[in-house]
């Protein structure tokens, strides 16, 4: 496994890679399978780790923590780190290259440019944390630059980013497939997250009612005359019975377009996937889960 910590290195290392499966006989075509964190690995990455090698000749993974997706009181300084691990967990995966850059190998000046994918952005999580997604943005499209991936792998825990990744590809006909993966749980239901660490044991305990609510959710739906304010009102109030629990945002949107739901009207008629999207604090920790919803599917297996 190849380690980068600066761009001239990765170009270098990425052409050798790229070089060396032009050479084989078994009609390699050098195909790159691309994964963006944040470090701090876990089960979720180690997941898009694997198909990413499943599906491609080459495999990078990057590790940057990138400051311009926190906001002003946000955890930048406190979210966690582990480099050897992360190295160790990479490795198993069969990772061939990880670029691991520095602030300053990333942003050698304060940059100017940002990416700004509209609409897509002024609402879940992109309300809660102004700028979040132009950080996003800029950093996936520098990566993608540098890097060159055939495809990108994304988790749908994040399924408001991976939204707003595909729309910016589209916009900018970047060569790149956003290929989306399933969420991944604990035994209990509760999804991998880097910050479920900060959770104390109680709150941890508290936070599967996130999973158990969204769950519960997927069958509300199909109840006669179900609307998406009673859904919201149901929802909220689980959620609520947790102690520890301070919601942020309980929403029902269209997917990926992410367009409003009819607050009065039938759920069941809805044409379109919907996503129920959740942001919860537990304590000082902020917790994100959602759930695809397809009502069409509900009716056509009634």
């Amino acid at each position: 496994m190849i380690l980068c910590r600066t761009l001239t290195e990765l170009s270098e290392q990425l052409t050798k890679l790229k070089h060396n499966c032009s050479n084989r006989s078994n009609g390699s075509n050098g195909s790159v399978g691309f994964v963006p964190t944040m470090g701090y690995l876990h089960e979720g990455h180690a997941s898009l780790l694997r198909r990413s090698r499943a599906e491609n000749d080459i495999s990078v993974l990057s590790i940057f923590v990138n400051p311009l997706q926190f906001g002003p009181n946000e955890d930048l300084d406190r979210y966690p780190r582990d480099e050897k691990r992360d190295l160790a967990l990479a490795e198993e995966c069969q990772v061939d290259l990880v670029f691991l850059p520095s602030t300053e190998e990333m942003y050698p000046k304060k940059p100017l440019t940002r990416v700004l994918v509209s609409g897509l952005t002024s609402k879940l999580c992109g309300a809660s944390r102004p700028g979040h997604f132009d950080g996003v943005g800029m950093v996936v499209g520098k990566l993608f630059h540098l890097i060159g991936p055939t495809r990108a792998y994304f988790g749908m825990k994040d399924a408001q980013q991976v939204a707003v990744i595909q729309q910016m590809v589209d916009d900018l006909n970047y060569p790149v497939e956003i290929v989306p993966c399933p969420i991944v749980r604990e035994p209990d239901g509760l999804a991998l997250s880097s910050r479920n660490v900060y959770l104390s044991a109680e709150e941890r305990a508290e936070a599967v009612v996130l999973s158990q609510t969204l769950q519960a959710a997927a069958q509300w739906i199909q109840e006669d005359g179900m609307t998406a304010e009673a859904l919201l009102e149901r929802v909220r109030q689980q959620i609520s019975n947790a102690h520890h629990a301070d919601i942020d945002y309980a929403e029902l949107y269209t997917y990926p377009s992410l367009e409003e739901v009819p607050a009065a009207a039938p759920i069941l008629l809805q044409s379109d996937k919907l996503i129920l999207a959740l942001a919860v604090k537990f304590g000082s920790t902020r917790l994100i889960d959602n759930r695809l919803l397809y009502p069409n599917e509900v009716i056509n297996h009634a």
